[in-house]
Parts: C-alpha cells; structure tokens; sequence
C-alpha cells in the first residue's frame, strides 16, 4: 500500500495481463461476525485484509473470540451466543460492516445477559447514520443511549441478566435509507430466537437487494436458514427449528465484485482485442450482487467472458455507449459506471442511488466535483448523477474524502488518453484504499503501461559515497515510484563475473554476462540468478567490482536496455553516475551530489565502524579521490553533472533534508507546480 500523501498518475495508454482479486469485504466482516457467534471454529479462508476487517477482527478478540492465524488460514472460535466479556469498548473506525451488525448483535445479548459496550468510530462514522437500526431494537427491550448526535454513532448498549426480548410482533426497520440495517437484524436475531419464529418486516422499497442476499447465503452457510416473503418480510427460525448458528468448519471469501468493477471497467477502456484483461477470484459462480456491474459494463460495450472464480474483459464498442440506468442493486458498483461514462459517447444517467449520500462521503457530491476537475459536464440530484464525457481532458487533483472507492474508480481517469487526452492526476491520500484493497495500485500498475516519455523520471547523480542511494530510495519511497540503483545493476555485473570466475577487465566477457543479466528487485531484497545478494551487493569489494566493470562501453551498453526498463508508472527515481547525462537525458528533474570526499570518507568510515570494520579516514579519502578520478577521466559517460542538473550539496544535510530538498524541486518543475 502506497503510505504517501499523494500518488501523481502519468497518463496512462493501455493495460492487459491478469490481477489477482481481494477477498469481498461483504463477505469477510459478515463471516467473521457469523464465526465469532457460532459454536465451534471456523477456518476462514482468503480473508480480506483490510482496515475494515481489521476493526472487525479487533471488536471479536475484545469480546473473547479465538482467533488464531495458521498461515492464510485464520481459525475463529466462536462465542456459542453467549457473552465471554460482558464490558467493552469497541473502536470501529469508518466500517459500516462492523458498527451496525455488531451495534444489533450486542444489543440483544446485553439484553439477555447483561453488559455495557461502547461503540464509536472516525469522525465520518459518527456522521453515518445508525438512527433506523436503533429505533427497530429500542421496542424490542434493548437499551441503547447516544453518546452524540442522536440517530448517530457513537453508541453505549447496555443490559441486565435474565432481561426478555418482545420478539413476540414483528419487528419493523426502513430499507430506503441502507440494506445493513435489515442484515443486522438477520445476523442479530438468531441469538434470541429461543421460543419461536422472529420475524421482521421491512419498511419502504429495500434498497441494495443483493448485500442482503449474501447475508441471507452466509446465514445458511451457518446453519440458519431465513425464510423470505418477497423482499418485505423475513422470517428468522427459533432454535426448536435450527435457528442456531453452527460453524461450517471451514469457508472461503471469494474475491470482491465490487473492486472487480475497476478492473472490469479498464479493460473496456484500454484493454485490446489481443491483449485482454483477466480479473482472478471472481466470477460467474459468485455469491455477490456487485457481479450484475458486468452487465452494465457490457451495456456500455465491454466484451466480457467469465467462468467459475474468473472473468476476461476487453474493449469492444468504441467510444462506449452512454446509458441510463437504475442503480439500485449495484449502488457501490456504480461508481465505477460514473467513471466510465468519461469515455462514452453521449451522457450516462444513473440513478437509484440515494444511498451514495451516506456512504463514507456523500458520493454523489464528491464524485460530481471530481469528475468536472477532469473536464466532464456533471448533473447531481438527491438519488441520480448524469455525466457528460469532457471536450477537453483537464490535469487534476482528486481529492478522496477518505473514500477508498473514490480513489480507485477516479484512477481510472487517468487513461485519458484513449479518448484523446494528455493529463495527468494527482490521487490525494491514496492510502484511503486500506479499507477494501490496501494493493490496489500495485495491481494497477501491475497491468496498466503508459508511453515511456509520459512516465516522470527524476535522477539522481554523484560520486561514490556521496548517499545517492540512500537518498533515491527516500525519494521513491516519498513519491510512491519505482526505483533505479543503477550502481547495484554493475555491483550485480561484477559479481556475476566473480562468480564466473571472469576477469573484471574482460570488457568483451563482462559485457555478454551483464547482457543476460538475471537480476530482481523485490521486497527491498536484492536477487541475482535466484540467490538474496541484497548484503553481498554492499560490500566494499563487491563495490570496487563495480568500479571496474563500469569502466568498460560495452558493459555500460549491454546494462543501458535493462535501465532504460525500469521506467515504469506511476515515475522514477534513478540513481548513478551518468542517469542524468547518458541514461535519462530528458528527466524534468536532476540532480547531483557535491559532498567533498573528506565529508564522504568520514561517512563511510562510520559505516564501516559500526559493522565492526576496522578503516582508516585516509585511506577511504584517499581512495574515494582515486575513484572519482578515474570515473571523471573515463571515455565513456564520465561522471560530471548534466547541464540543467541541480547541485546539491549534502555535506552538512541529513537525509530528511535531502528528501524534502529535492521533493520541494519537483514540486517546482512537476506536472502539479505549486
């Protein structure tokens, strides 16, 4: 997950190859509530790792649940309906999945066997409303006060022992305003439905039908089998009937629809005929309402085939096609169609999506200002948003109200240069994605390409010692980019040589070995022919290697392909000797380092010290001047700083410094110039 305050999309052209989908967030927090209540112990399969769930899994180990984790397998022992902890205070951060199910569920079991709990979240929680779901267990005997604004998280639950619950009528909720309120009732009442069937009416049109029938399948699953009379009334069996939950021992979370929409919406963009886009965990045999948006992706023109946990997407129509559409079965999904609708021919009109406005954001506010940043024409009212595709693609930058889906589906604005654009977006707090798919942009980039000039590149330049490795990797770790040590690609190359028991002078040898060179980054671990070299790369006669067969063209030639690669999206930060001058001539940004060899060798010798080395600073100065002159003096890319390089002088500078040196430079001359 990129942890950085704003991640910069280059304009991105075409995207093929296959993702590997998260687990639903629908299905992780309503199956791990479902195993924290049952009898036994489940082993939950492909659970979705996620700030949601986390809270979730958080609230269930504070109320006494068992939860241990046996590699992807996490084995949940259940409570058997009865309270292990009967005092708590739960945080819940922004996850709606886990205050509403957990707010009804506690609510009964305080009622019947006494406790006191306190529920409460990030300030957006307490602007969500929780009022419907209150107001349906109030009549039932279940004390619930408002620690804030009424009808609003948070929440303090309390009860006696022994207390009895009036299930006896039916108990009625609003299904206009969100589906969670009805699941949390269903997930809730089998707790208490000791002496006979409970049954719950729905008021007004239930909005979100699908979320409530994953709810009614997982039910099953754990053995309460709810019986439904339309989609107004639901019947929840007494325990003389089976209403009682029982693990199914073990379950598995399929990847989430709804963060397939993203995918399955780019492949329709800018996925080719012969380069489809294949999306892995979710499929034709899914459980999930989110899995109707391939029918609306369709409408719009996407070619899209599909099997049991997969689906394959490709662009057919072009321009896509504008439609009109009610949302209501796909309300979370649909934010994905507003998106699309930047690449169709004529306005797209979706409504049905009242609930958008208390979601994490008020979306239909939100996603109209962002979508006009980008140049498109946006009609918003109270349950419908119409979006007109731009004349003319705009740079932005996106805010995201701390929206996971918000920054995930305006991404994919960013491949506006299928429909004629040239402009790059700014995601703010890109980390917001933590809430369903914490990798999201990893995956997009894992698929995504742009025009290697469109990707920014920023070099970073200077003699040995000088901390320009150190101070790329702050650099790229800061702005969310790939990274070039271009001096572990010669450390790699004489090593190789080393190996091979080549002579590092044998230019011709050398530079055949680096040509074929097998060497990854991964993890921060460095990989040559499958073997960690991630220390050896650091050692000072690996690092005099380097020096050797850096001199030769024909290395420098052989390595020059393999650098010029890694210039992927979302930018580079490349670090050597000549990226300014040889490799990446035309990066926005340079820079060179100055510290004097004397500032140099004292930093290497407190290196060297604190591993144990012993050195003398002579002798490092003394050979860091020999270096730089012979890098200085050499034929080919000699180590001098590019005319339009910036000099920076780090000799009495610590990295933090450095970093925000640099970082306020590309602030001046990047695309989003302050």
């Amino acid at each position: 997950m990129y942890d950085i305050p704003h991640l910069d999309l280059p304009p991105l052209r075409s995207a093929s190859g296959a993702v590997r989908l998260p687990g639903s967030k629908s299905i992780s927090n309503r199956v791990l509530l479902l195993a924290g209540l049952a009898e036994g112990t489940t082993a939950v399969h492909d659970l979705l790792d996620s700030d949601d769930t986390r809270v979730m899994l958080d609230a269930l180990a504070a109320l006494g649940c068992g939860l241990r984790r046996e590699g992807a397998v996490l084995h949940v022992t259940g409570l058997g309906g009865r309270l292990a902890v009967h005092e708590a205070r739960l945080f819940l951060g922004n996850a709606g999945t886990a205050m509403r199910p957990l707010a009804a569920a506690l609510a009964m079991l305080a009622a019947t066997q006494g406790g006191r709990f306190e529920l409460s979240g990030v300030p957006r929680m307490h602007e969500r409303p929780i009022g419907d779901l209150v107001d349906a267990l109030r009549p039932l005997g279940c004390t619930i006060e408002d620690l804030g604004t009424p009808g609003y998280p948070p929440l303090r639950i309390s009860g006696q022992a022994g207390g009895r619950l009036a299930t006896d009528k039916p108990i009625r909720v609003r299904g206009d305003v969100s589906s969670q309120f009805l699941t949390a009732l269903l997930l809730a009442l089998p707790l208490v439905a000791h002496d006979s069937d409970v049954v719950v009416e729905v008021e007004g049109e239930l909005i979100s039908k699908p979320y409530v029938e994953i709810t009614l399948a997982l039910l099953a699953r754990f053995g309460i089998g709810v019986h439904r009379e339309g989609w107004q009334r639901f019947i929840v069996p007494c325990s003389k009937h089976g209403g009682r939950y029982r693990t199914p021992g073990r379950i598995h979370v399929e990847g989430d629809a709804s963060s397939a929409s993203y995918f399955v919406a780019l492949g329709a963009i800018a996925a080719r005929a012969e380069a489809p886009l294949r999306i892995e965990g979710v499929g034709s045999d899914s459980i999930q309402g989110d899995i109707r948006f391939v029918a609306a992706a369709q409408a719009m023109g996407a070619e899209v085939s599909s099997g049991p946990g997969w689906l394959q997407v490709r662009r057919g129509r072009w321009p896509l096609a504008g439609i009109t559409l009610d949302c209501n079965p796909i309300p979370d999904a649909a934010m994905t169609l507003a998106v699309m609708a930047l690449y169709a021919d004529a306005p797209t009109r979706l409504t049905g999506i009242a609930s958008w406005r208390v979601k994490e954001t008020d979306r239909i506010a939100a996603m109209a200002a962002e979508l006009r940043k980008v140049g498109a024409t946006v009609i918003e009212g109270a349950d419908f948003i119409e979006v007109a595709p731009p004349t003319r693609w705009q740079p932005a930058v996106i805010h995201t109200y701390d929206d996971h889906r918000m920054a995930m589906c305006l991404s994919l604005a960013a491949f506006n240069p299928v429909a004629g654009g040239h402009a790059p977006l700014r995601i703010l707090d890109p980390r917001c994605v933590a809430k369903t798919f914490p990798d999201y942009f990893e995956a997009l980039f894992s698929v995504a390409t742009a025009a290697p000039e469109d990707v920014p590149v920023i070099t970073i330049d200077g003699p040995t010692a000088s901390g320009k490795g150190t101070l790329a990797a702050a650099v790229a770790a800061a702005l969310g980019w790939q990274l070039l040590d271009s001096g572990a690609l010669y450390r790699a190359t004489g090593l190789a040589a080393q190996w091979d028991g080549l002579s590092p002078d044998d230019e011709a040898a050398v530079a055949q070995l680096a040509a074929r060179l097998d060497l990854r980054f991964e993890g921060g671990r460095s990989w040559l022919r499958g073997h960690d070299v991630t220390e050896d790369l650091r050692l000072e006669s690996t690092g005099l290697l380097a020096s050797r067969v850096s001199a030769h063209p024909a290395v420098r030639s052989a390595l020059h392909g393999l650098q010029l690669a890694f210039r992927r999206a979302p930018g580079l930060v490349a670090d050597g000797r000549d990226m300014g001058t040889v490799v990446f001539p035309g990066a926005p940004l340079k820079v060179f380092l100055t510290a004097s060899p004397a500032e140099r060798a004292e930093r290497r010798h407190k290196q060297l010290i604190s591993k144990g080395i012993s050195a003398s600073i002579a002798d490092l100065r003394a050979d860091l001047e020999a270096r730089d002159e012979r890098d200085r003096s050499r034929s080919v890319a000699p180590l001098k700083p590019a005319e339009d390089a910036l000099l920076l002088d780090n000799s009495q500078l610590g990295i933090d410094e450095s970093v925000q040196q640099v970082l306020a430079w590309w602030q001046q001359r990047g695309p989003f110039r302050a």
